[in-house]
């Protein structure tokens, strides 16, 4: 990451410094001046002891109070000096050094400093600690104030690359906002995606812009590729032009990042960032853009992966689409062939039985009686095909909509069951054919649940639309079942199907019931007294027995415009 400058960086401090220690720091800076090389001397060899590689060594003589000596015997502030040490301790955290071993390579510089001083001038040694201590004070908070500027910087970019992930609904929307909070945290003056085809030649390359992907063919050799498995930091020239994958950055730019992304040990991408200088990336900056382009390939599978399940699933629900028109296509013409056919014919079997039934002369009168007997048969099969006909194709819903439609159904099941019904609807149940096909098919599949298994005494469906959604709700105070065990049966298509036609929608399907106590007798008078008095009260599904089925689907906008000009072209 590219620092972040600071110019105060902890001047105000150094300025509030008395003038005493000012002059105190400088004796001490023109004492050490000709042993400033011996101790750095003996300070990078206890480095070089410790393992540490060359430019965490060059970075660490930087801080020390041997360094702050020669900026001050030079004529800079002190308040100079404690910019270098927040700069030297960027990078240190980069480097990968943690705050603890810097404050312990420090202070073995400082034991070998106080042996230096002991020798040259003991009798000052408290003025000197005293000083040695104000200034490792300064050092230390510009470290910590360092350190914490760059672990805030790598917070931040894990935050902002867990954030799009989550808030990107698409490939196309994840990838570019990837790398620009990439860029954001490189600080690179370019950067490019690249993802590699199932070829071994294509590549979609991408910005961070969105919709600047492109499918770009690239002579990429084998060892190139091989190359490009690995992190690289690149000095753009004629020997590394094919790892660089877009060929105008050979013009503009001098220093290349190339990150893969990689998957089941191949290679599947690469992010590349360009830099105008040369600019070497830290260990702790190749870590997290390992990281985060390990992420960036896991991220674009799970997209991948949703796209195409919301690609299924939108052909499923097409599918279910085309199946619920075929269905209600199949129910017009089984009624028409009921009514055409079937109930054309029975209608002249009743006509020819009246007639044989009033030709018969008197003293044929059992006969007639028989005769009179198969009639009112016929005449109750003609009724139930009628009404087998208006619950296949109810031409009152094509006719007049939705609401007659409910009201009609709502009376029929009134005539043919005892339970008590109240019926909610709005002013205006204004919706198109589809939903409202589905909406009276769930009503109607709820209502001969109720009258095959219920044994409800009450029913209460209410309709209501508000809020861009269409809610139905229908309560039964029936026996009761369990839901889970219902919706488990393979052999219940009931529920199952109103869930079918609810997702068809995408609405939401709410189920609720509580069974009724099989026997009173066994519960206390007590009990039964509480049961009584919350009979009436309380919710079904929860407090009370019965079942509660709630739907909401979503509403479709509202053209009125468009609807009143084709109004008016139909009409003209």
């Amino acid at each position: 990451m590219r620092a972040v400058e600071h110019p105060e960086v902890l001047a105000e401090a150094a300025a509030g410094l008395s003038h005493q220690l000012q002059a105190h720091l400088q004796w001490m800076a023109e004492l050490l001046a000709p042993h400033l090389a011996g101790l750095e001397r003996k300070f990078l060899v206890q480095l070089k002891k410790q393992k540490l590689d060359p430019s965490q060594r060059e970075s660490l003589a930087s801080i020390t109070p041997g360094a702050a000596a020669q900026c001050l015997a030079a004529g800079e502030p002190l308040s100079r000096f404690l910019e270098k040490v927040q700069y030297r301790g960027r990078r240190l955290a980069k480097l990968g050094l943690t705050p603890s071993s810097v404050v312990s390579a420090l202070g073995e510089y400082d034991k070998l400093l106080s042996a230096e001083l002991l020798k040259r001038c003991a009798d000052q040694a408290a003025n000197l600690g005293w000083v040695r201590n104000q200034l490792h004070f300064l050092v230390i908070l510009s470290l910590n104030s360092a350190f914490y500027q760059v672990r805030e910087g790598e917070s931040q970019a894990f935050y902002e690359l867990f954030r799009v992930e989550v808030e990107s609904r698409t490939l196309d929307e994840m990838l570019p906002r990837f790398l620009a909070a990439l860029l954001t945290y490189t600080g690179a003056d370019d950067g490019r995606l690249y993802l590699l085809e199932d070829g071994e030649e294509s590549w979609i390359s991408r910005g961070a812009l969105p919709g600047e992907a492109q499918i770009v063919s690239l002579c990429t050799t084998p060892k190139v590729r091989r190359d490009l498995a690995r992190p690289r930091c690149i000095e753009i020239g004629t020997d590394t032009r094919p790892m660089v994958l877009d060929k105008k950055w050979h013009r503009s730019f001098h220093t290349c990042w190339s990150v893969p992304l990689c998957a089941e040990g191949k290679l599947r991408g690469v992010l590349q960032f360009a830099f105008r200088k040369s600019y070497e990336w830290m260990p702790r900056e190749v870590e997290l853009l390992s990281a985060a382009a390990e992420r960036c390939w896991l991220a674009a599978e799970k997209a991948r992966l949703l796209e195409d399940l919301a690609r299924r699933e939108e052909q499923v629900r097409r599918l279910a689409e085309h199946m619920v028109e075929v269905e209600e296509s199949e129910r017009r013409r089984i009624s028409r062939e009921l009514h055409d056919e079937a109930g054309q014919s029975l209608l002249c079997v009743r006509l020819q039985l009246e007639m044989l039934e009033q030709e018969l002369p008197p003293e044929f009168a059992p006969w007639r009686k028989r005769m009179g007997e198969v009639r009112e048969m016929t005449e109750h099969t003609i009724i139930e095909i009628r009404r087998l006909i208006a619950a296949l194709s109810p031409a009152i819903l094509d006719q007049m909509g939705l609401a007659p439609a409910l009201r009609q159904l709502i009376g029929r099941f009134r005539n043919l069951h005892s339970a008590e019904v109240r019926l909610q609807l709005p002013r205006r149940l204004d919706l198109p054919k589809k939903m409202s096909i589905i909406l009276y098919r769930l009503v109607q599949e709820i209502f001969n649940n109720i009258a095959k298994y219920s044994l409800a005494a009450r029913v209460n469906l209410s309709v209501d639309s508000a809020d861009g959604c269409l809610r139905m709700q229908v309560e039964d105070d029936g026996i009761g079942f369990d839901v889970e065990e219902a919706f488990s049966r393979r052999d219940c298509f009931g529920l199952s199907g109103l869930r079918e036609r609810v997702a068809l929608l995408g609405g939401a399907l709410e189920v609720r019931s509580l069974r009724k106590a099989k026997t009173a007798e066994s519960a206390g008078w007590s009990d039964l007294n509480q049961r009584r008095e919350k009979a009436h009260t309380g919710r079904i599904g929860i407090d009370r027995h019965g079942t509660m089925i709630r739907v909401v689907l979503p509403l479709p906008p509202r053209n009125d415009g468009a609807e009143r000009l084709k109004r008016t072209v139909q009409v003209g």
